[in-house]
């Protein structure tokens, strides 16, 4: 389980790589509108973990698919597209105060890596040979760039340790299953408390900041559009260390006021260790019912604690008195002492970064991806029905992401309409509120070939093109139940 921190970066370095993104406005504009909530809510979970850099990078990048590209898709104008964009246009303005208030942090922690660093160097160079008073080649002092692909990753530089996912599957799989329990208690009683769903996402995605609405809708359209376009500039000229007029911020908080602001999130009891098997099964089909898995991971157990050594009775005698007095002492000097069970230590979320298991050509990180292992048999038992009939059958594979990696741990099976080579899903808004209220990510799809092979057929990848949108990680599985594939 070794591993090692790296590097922080720093605001440029991260805003370069929040810009380099693929945007194609072929792809439909309610496929962009969903990737651009996947952004918040990954930026949120990541905040939640501590790895400010990753989600300054999210957050960036979702201002920058808002306010530059989707305007001028071309489906932008049709009018429940210019509703849609006008909500998210609303998160874009409650994420400026954040990034405004996680910049300086961000900057202060690469500073003083980057000073650290030099005098290590120094140091070093001090008691060598005048030869070795050079850096490493990968590092830079002048701005702490490493060069390698691990350090240029915001993901990875946040000060925990980078573990390789595969190396540490068995620690990964406990993690996942305890934060997982965590986040469903945090649910359940965040609604217990009689807490709305709008304000419990309001609250997950931006936390509350100053009076942001009547900011929104004091002015115009166009206005509002024109100072989100203006923040994001001043943004990128600070970024790149230009001087930039701090005037203009009438309609937005004050980011001293904004590093005082706090989330607002419920009590969370301690986590324990669930005996039930992570991965369950939705059915989103009126009036069909379904059980979950029957396989069940046992639950993390301790020893018994031992048996308290016999009470031994020593008699003290008093010099002064004729009598003796008896006394009992529960552990005397020649009585073995408790053995005391070692407590276990939970792995938290914070501590652990996994690395990424491969890398695009431009230089995306690709986050390692965990399946249950008995997902594709439970998903054909599912299908058996409809596979008999020559019917195709599809899942929708949802999880959410823990330090760095993706966990698959819900198998939601949709309403659709099949045919022998086709699967189309019905009611999507019905699928997306009830991903949202779970608060889950949609991590890929599932399904079947009935009569035919194992492939991906070019309907199939035109499909899972939506579904790699702002998310490369998603994965497609294609089964073939009747040649055994």
């Amino acid at each position: 389980m070794a591993g090692h921190a790296i590097q922080p970066m720093s605001v440029e370095q991260i805003v370069q790589q929040a810009e380099n993104f693929e945007y194609n406005p072929l792809v439909p504009f309610r496929h962009w509108s969903r990737s651009a909530g996947t952004l918040l809510k990954e930026a949120e979970i990541y905040e939640s973990e501590g790895n400010e850099q990753q989600a300054y990078l999210l957050l960036f990048r979702h201002a920058r698919l808002i306010l530059d590209k989707l305007p001028a898709h071309p489906e932008a104008r049709l009018p429940e597209n210019e509703n849609a964009l006008q909500q998210l246009s609303k998160d874009v303005l409650r994420n400026i105060s954040k990034l405004e208030t996680l910049k300086p942090r961000i900057n202060k922690r690469h500073e003083r890596y980057t000073r650290l660093l030099k005098e290590k160097i120094q140091a070093k160079a001090a008691s060598t040979r005048p030869h070795l008073t050079s850096p490493p080649r990968s590092v830079d002092p002048a701005n702490g760039r490493d060069h390698s692909r691990l350090s240029s990753d915001p993901a990875l530089n946040n000060g925990s340790e980078a573990l390789a996912a595969g190396d540490n599957r068995d620690l990964a799989v406990q993690l996942a299953h305890q934060e997982i329990e965590r986040r469903a208690t945090a649910r359940k009683a965040t609604r217990l408390a009689g807490i709305l769903e709008e304000q419990e996402q309001e609250r997950r995605t931006a936390g509350l900041w100053a009076d942001w609405e009547k900011s929104l809708y004091d002015n115009d359209q166009s206005i509002e559009r024109d100072h989100l376009r203006k923040q994001m500039q001043k943004l990128r000229l600070q970024a790149n260390g230009s001087k930039v007029d701090s005037r203009d911020h009438k309609n937005y908080p004050d980011p001293a006021e904004s590093e005082k602001a706090r989330f607002q999130y419920p009590s969370i009891p301690p986590s324990r260790p669930s005996s039930k098997s992570g991965f369950e099964t939705a059915h989103l089909v009126p009036g069909t019912t379904l059980n979950k898995s029957a396989d069940s991971h046992s639950a993390l157990t301790s020893q018994p604690p031992p048996l308290r050594p016999p009470k031994h009775t020593v008699q003290c005698s008093d010099h002064s008195a004729s009598n003796q007095a008896t006394h009992e002492i529960p552990y005397a000097q020649s009585s073995p002492q408790p053995i005391v069970s070692p407590v276990k230590q939970e792995p938290k979320p914070a501590t652990f970064t996994f690395k990424p298991s491969a890398y695009l050509e431009n230089g995306t990180p690709l986050r390692t991806i965990f399946l249950p292992p008995d997902l594709r048999h439970h998903f054909l038992s599912i299908a058996l029905t409809n596979t008999r009939a020559n019917l195709e059958t599809c899942g929708i594979l949802c999880g959410t992401l823990i330090s760095n990696a993706l966990f698959i741990s819900k198998l939601v099976i949709p309403q659709q309409e099949s045919t022998s080579d086709t699967c189309e899903m019905m009611n999507e808004s019905d699928f997306f509120d009830y991903v949202d209220g779970e608060d889950l990510m949609v991590l890929g799809w599932i399904h079947t070939h009935p009569t035919q092979t194992c492939f991906m057929s070019s309907r199939d990848l035109h499909t899972h093109c939506g579904y790699q949108v702002m998310m490369p990680e998603s994965i497609a599985i294609v089964c073939a139940p009747s040649k055994s594939e």
